[in-house]
C-alpha cells in the first residue's frame, strides 16, 4: 500500500495564506536575508490552557481525511514558518513526495523511503562515550544560520511548575525525515551535552500536548545511541499514520503503575503515561529523567519517544488517544557510522516508523527483516533483567 505524504500537508498548504494575513506573520521572515539576524528570534509564548489532553484522535479514513483535522495555533507557526524555510532553500534537499508502505504482517511498520536523507544527512560527530562532554570546537546548535530558528517556545509564567523551564529554541532539521521536522534546543549558549534533562523534556511534552494533529511525536536519542550531534535537542516531527507504540499491551513492573513495560514488536520498551497535566505531568518528568540518569550514568545508550496513546493495560486497536505515552528504550551502544542495513535504529525505528535508505531496500523490507534490524541492537536479555530491576528500584520515592 502505496501513500502520498502530501494528502497529510494539504490542509497546511492551504493555511498558509491565511496565517501569513494573521497575526502569526511574526514567524516568518523578511524576504532580505541580510534582515534575518536583524529581526531576532520571536517568541511563542503559550498558557497552560493550550494543553490538549483528550479529544483528539485518527479519522477512521487515515490518512486520507486527516486533511479535515483542526489545527492548533501551535501547528499554524510551525508549519508555516517550516514551509517557508523551504520556499527559501534553507534545508539540504526539498522534501519531495515520499512513498509510504505499511509492512505486511502483525507490528504495522511504516517504511517510507527517503533517499536524500541517507545520502546528504550531516555526518555524525566522533562520539566514544554516552557521557561524553559538549565540546564547542565542533558543529553545534551555537553555528546554525540565523534563518534556521523558528521561534523561541516560551510557556506563560505559571508558579513553581515553570520556574526552571528553559527557553526552547525550535529550529528547523536541515536533513528531515517528514514534514514539519524541528529541533527543540534549550538555550544553545548553554553547551549541554547530549543528555535528557528535566526542563527540554517538559518542553518536548508540552510541544505534543500543543499540536492538535495525533501523528505529532516528540523524540530523544542519546549519544550512543544514534544522536549524531553532541549537543542537547530534541527531534519533532509530523507523521500522518498510528504507530504500534500507541497502543500496544503492557504489564505493570510496580503496583502504583509508575513504570510499564512494553512487551509486544518490534522492541520491549519502558512506558511511562500520564493523562493528566500539573503535578501528575511533573512526576512524569521526573520518573522519566531518574531512569535516563541512571542509564547515561552507566554508559549504556537509550533512545526515547513521545506520542499521544492510549492508557496502559490491553487497549483495543481503536482505543482513543486520552494521554501521552513516553517509551524509554536501553540498548547497545553504537557509535560511528553505520551504513549496514535498510535502516539506522534510533527513535523512529524503535517506534515502528522506518525511514529507508534505497528503493531496493524499500521494495524489498519484510516485517521479519525490519525486526530483526532492530532486534540485533538490543541490550542482551540478562543485561536487560538487570536494568528493569535497577530501574524499578528508582521508581520508589515518589516526591512528596
Amino acid at each position: 500500500m502505496y501513500l502520498c505524504i502530501f494528502q497529510v500537508i494539504r490542509l497546511f498548504q492551504v493555511n498558509f495564506m491565511a496565517v501569513v494575513e494573521s497575526k502569526e506573520t511574526s514567524y516568518l521572515l523578511p524576504p532580505n536575508p541580510e534582515d534575518w539576524e536583524k529581526q531576532g528570534i520571536p517568541d511563542f509564548v503559550y498558557g497552560q490552557k493550550e494543553l490538549t489532553m483528550e479529544g483528539i484522535h485518527w479519522p477512521r479514513n487515515a490518512p486520507g481525511a486527516l486533511d479535515t483535522l483542526p489545527v492548533s495555533r501551535f501547528d499554524s507557526a510551525l508549519l508555516s514558518a517550516w514551509r517557508q524555510r523551504v520556499e527559501l532553500g534553507l534545508f539540504r534537499y526539498r522534501l519531495g513526495e515520499l512513498q509510504t508502505r505499511i509492512l505486511p504482517g502483525s507490528v504495522g511498520f511504516v517504511a517510507q523511503l527517503n533517499i536524500e536523507r541517507g545520502v546528504q544527512r550531516r555526518q555524525p560527530q566522533n562520539i566514544k562515550s554516552v557521557r561524553q562532554a559538549f565540546d564547542p570546537e565542533q558543529f553545534n546548535f551555537n553555528k546554525i544560520r540565523p534563518g534556521e530558528v523558528l521561534f523561541r517556545l516560551h510557556p506563560e509564567p505559571n508558579g513553581q511548575a515553570v520556574l526552571e523551564q528553559e527557553d526552547i529554541l525550535v529550529v528547523i532539521n536541515v536533513s528531515p525525515l517528514e514534514w514539519g521536522h524541528v529541533l527543540l534546543v534549550p538555550e544553545p549558549a548553554r553547551g549541554h551535552p547530549q543528555r535528557l534533562l528535566p526542563g527540554v523534556l517538559r518542553a518536548g511534552l508540552e510541544a505534543v500536548l500543543l499540536s492538535l494533529h495525533p501523528g505529532f511525536r516528540v523524540g530523544f536519542n542519546s549519544l550512543g545511541g544514534l544522536a549524531s550531534v553532541n549537543h542537547l535537542h530534541l527531534h519533532g516531527y509530523y507523521l500522518a499514520h498510528r504507530l504500534p507504540v500507541e497502543g500496544a499491551p503492557s504489564t505493570p513492573l510496580d503496583p502504583e503503575g509508575h513504570m510499564h513495560l512494553l512487551q509486544a514488536l518490534p522492541a520491549p520498551g519502558f512506558l511511562f503515561y500520564t493523562s493528566g497535566s500539573g503535578p501528575d505531568l511533573e512526576s512524569l518528568i521526573s520518573r522519566v529523567c531518574r531512569a535516563t540518569d541512571y542509564l547515561s550514568d552507566h554508559e549504556i545508550a537509550h533512545n526515547l519517544f513521545i506520542t499521544r496513546g492510549s492508557p496502559p493495560g490491553k487497549p483495543s486497536p481503536s482505543s482513543p488517544l486520552t494521554g501521552v505515552r513516553v517509551i524509554l528504550w536501553a540498548r547497545k551502544s553504537s557509535f560511528g557510522i553505520k551504513e549496514s542495513g535498510a535502516f539506522n535504529v534510533a527513535l523512529c525505528e524503535l517506534a515502528g516508523h522506518l525511514p529507508v535508505k534505497t528503493s531496493q531496500d524499500f521494495s524489498s523490507l519484510t516485517e521479519e527483516v525490519a525486526v530483526a534490524l532492530i532486534q540485533d541492537c538490543l541490550l542482551p536479555q540478562d543485561q536487560a533483567d538487570d536494568v528493569q530491576a535497577a530501574l524499578l528500584a528508582l521508581m520508589v520515592p515518589e516526591e512528596l
